[in-house]
């Protein structure tokens, strides 16, 4: 099993250094289904698997030009403290609810790999960013952090399909400019929120760094392999691959979403039987009724 999750990494680097995004969502699946990890183990290490790649991809960006020092420090330091609340919030969640709720950012992501495009993302000039994005909406754009920050802390995923977008739209980067910049942020958030987790749950300290480094090895070969492979047969098979996972893993932990509807009912019924104890009552304290007949 343990060759079987190293290759599997690999494969993921593969996908993530041909596709320029979205392998690391596969992290999450590697450990609790090949590996055997628990849950919330595995989202704490997949946030410094998630953080360790970004870091390297936006090193390339930023000595291409590619990353807003700006936007990234304030969009960055907001997610960061979203993303270690999530993380601290995390305890207020099983393990299989976490797991609910990252099947559902995988079958979102797998929609916009497969969508292509979202309408209304449109970049700016290439030269629009050299004097700084201009007006930019600082509360959307904190809030907007602050969101993606705390599903990141309680999930384990960049979430640069939420973040890009935002970029692009908020702070008007163009769109290389906006991946740059939301790989950077993705490598801060990350970082705070595998912070958040230490001390809740165990770190395999070895595997994860064996794991992260195969994992490099992997984008830095996908990214020469990419020439040779469509994009958009690729990004579309990914996509349906992630989706279909996405799929199984929610129907997987489907019982968490019954038990929650189960406990309404429950509670429901209770109600119920209260309103009708207290009826009851109110009934055999009128005056007619005192000699056991109840009166209309």
């Amino acid at each position: 099993m343990l060759i079987l999750g190293l290759t599997l990494g690999l494969v993921m680097g593969l996908a993530l250094g041909m596709l320029g995004g979205g392998g690391s969502i596969l992290t999450v699946p590697i450990f609790v289904y090949v590996l055997g990890f628990g849950a919330k183990q595995s989202i704490a290490m997949s946030l410094a698997v998630v953080g360790a790649t970004a870091l390297v991809g936006a090193a390339g960006h930023w000595r291409a030009g590619n990353v807003h020092v700006r936007v990234a420090l304030v969009f960055g330091t907001v997610a960061m403290t979203g993303t270690y609340g999530g993380a601290r919030l995390a305890v207020l969640f099983s393990g299989a609810g976490q797991l609910a709720l990252f099947a559902l950012v995988m079958i979102a992501a797998a929609y916009f790999m497969l969508r292509g495009s979202i309408p209304g993302l449109k970049a700016g000039p290439e030269g629009e960013h050299e004097g700084g994005p201009a007006r930019v909406p600082v509360l959307l754009i904190v809030l907007e952090g602050l969101g993606v920050g705390v599903l990141t802390g309680l999930v384990g995923v960049g979430g640069g399909f939420l973040i890009v977008p935002a970029l692009v739209l908020l702070a008007r980067l163009p769109m290389k400019l906006a991946v740059g910049t939301s790989l950077a942020v993705i490598a801060l958030k990350s970082a705070a929120g595998f912070v958040g987790y230490l001390g809740q749950v165990e770190i395999a300290w070895g595997f994860m760094a064996g794991f992260t480094g195969i994992s490099m090895a992997g984008i830095s070969l996908g990214t020469h392999l990419v020439r040779y492979v469509a994009q958009r047969s690729l990004r579309r098979a990914f996509a349906l691959f992630v989706l279909i996972m996405g799929l199984a893993i929610l129907y997987q932990n489907r019982q968490v979403i019954l038990r929650r509807e189960k406990a309404g009912a429950t509670v429901s019924v209770s109600q119920l039987r209260t309103r009708g104890f207290f009826q009851i009552l109110w009934y055999s304290r009128r005056p007619g009724n005192r000699e056991g007949t109840i009166g209309v």
